[in-house]
């Protein structure tokens, strides 16, 4: 689908001065001319497309009054602010352990957190791990100044990526501890280029770092950051914790009752296209239970498009005879996490587009995950869990169906396989504990 110039405009300013592709025009001049000019030109561009594109529209209205609303909100907090910053949904996840171990150990601690992305905020707006949550005011010397006026931060946790040169640098005037956690570094960032060492300074500007992964802190040391620990990825603790919560879908379960379920999470058009032959052709014992990564009309009657088995949609099974059904099409969002504990198999969406989704999931319900075998190498868990065998990277649907078959037709390899999928979730357990354990001065002060 092609892009509007305003929406192309967007795309480009997004991708260009965002955390994870920053132009290699900022590096010229750290001390912000450049830097601020671009970034006044993204937000001109957001503003110009608001109107016309729906993300756009709400990154504008969203921020709205945010000073009048912020002070609101954080009046009465004192000086216990603890703030976490989540570029979007994805980074949230990997936060929401510490934010809850916060919440948990340190009752009395008002716990800010923001989003720079719609996709972040409009799910978690009423998140109640949180006392206030909001949008990011885009990144300025006078946002960030103002921002920080009025939240007075005890603590700064960003979380995974993003990299806001003007609020870095403000927390890091005014003292404040700030750090990184459950990030991931890798050679071909900006950082690591001839032309980065600019960029790498603003690491700098974190008191700590705390990194998933030995080969993120190779980079780092090999760079001259010294400040970093690795602590390993809290996303295994979030969804180790799934276990715990005992989130019973009863239509799920009455639609899995007696058969072989892959659940398919997080997928996308062209995933559709690798499933549907498998989906079309599988024995009457098997049968699918399909999360779009979009729920609007558009991608939910693609999915309906591709099928030629009999299908229901989740809003509409109620009453309906289930077992007659081959797929449940989930037709709402936050459901999935809960929805991998009655399949058998997995399927994880996005690979064969910009990037993998999460694939810790439905290992931690045992279930040996596919996805498609073209972007996944930027994820490490999922690189480590293809080298343990518990995942399989597929190229079309010709091997997802050879694959999936096998498996299904092979009881000891299945549950052998969900027992290794299991140990690997336990053994990658802790890096929650490890990060409260170096927060604890600021949070018991």
């Amino acid at each position: 689908m092609k892009l509007s110039p305003i929406a192309a405009s967007q795309a480009f300013w997004r991708q260009s001065l965002s955390s994870k592709g920053l132009f290699p025009i900022f590096t010229q001049n750290m001390k912000g001319l450049v830097y601020r000019i671009g970034s006044g030109a993204y937000q001109m561009a957001v503003r110009a497309a608001a109107p016309f594109v729906g993300k756009a529209r709400q990154m504008v209205e969203g921020r709205k009054n945010w000073t009048s609303s912020l002070r609101e909100a954080v009046a009465a907090a004192g000086d216990h602010i603890v703030w976490v910053h989540c570029a979007s949904l994805g980074e949230f996840e990997q936060g929401r352990p510490l934010i809850e171990q916060v919440r948990k150990q340190y009752p009395h601690t008002f716990i800010l957190l923001t989003f720079f992305s719609p996709s972040g905020y409009q799910i978690r707006k009423d998140y109640d791990g949180a006392d206030h949550v909001s949008y990011l005011p885009f990144d300025s010397p006078s946002n960030a100044e103002t921002f920080l006026d009025i939240v007075k931060p005890r603590l700064a946790l960003f979380v995974k990526y993003e990299f806001w040169y003007f609020y870095l640098r403000a927390l890091s005037k005014r003292h404040v501890p700030t750090l990184l956690v459950s990030a991931i570094f890798r050679k071909d960032q900006l950082f690591f280029k001839k032309y980065g060492k600019p960029y790498l300074k603003l690491l700098h500007h974190f008191q700590h770092i705390f990194v998933q992964t030995d080969r993120s802190m190779a980079l780092l040391r090999k760079s001259g950051v010294a400040n970093a620990t690795v602590a390993g990825d809290t996303r295994f603790d979030r969804v180790a914790a799934l276990l715990a919560e005992s989130r019973e879908i009863p239509v799920a379960e009455a639609f899995a009752k007696g058969r072989r379920v892959m659940v398919a999470g997080s997928i996308w058009p062209e995933d559709v296209a690798v499933l549907k032959d498998l989906i079309n052709n599988s024995s009457a014992d098997k049968a699918f239970i399909l999360a779009t990564h979009e729920v609007d009309e558009e991608h939910l009657s693609g999915v309906e498009a591709e099928l030629t088995v009999p299908l229901v949609r989740y809003s509409q099974a109620e009453n309906t005879d289930l077992q007659k059904h081959k797929v449940l099409l989930i037709d709402n969002i936050g459901m999935l996490s809960a929805l991998y504990r009655y399949g058998s198999l997995a399927y994880v969406g996005g690979a064969y587009g910009k990037g993998l989704h999460n694939t810790l999931e439905p290992v931690t319900y045992g279930m040996p995950v596919f996805f498609g075998n073209k972007n996944y190498r930027k994820f490490d868990e999922a690189i480590r869990m293809a080298e343990a065998c518990i995942a399989f990277p597929v190229a079309d649907g010709t091997e997802l169906k050879e694959r999936a078959e096998q498996l299904w037709d092979d009881d000891l390899r299945l549950e052998r396989l969900s027992d290794k999928a299991r140990q690997f979730v336990e053994e990658n357990t802790g890096a929650t504990h490890t990060i409260m354990n170096y927060l604890e001065p600021w949070l018991t002060a």
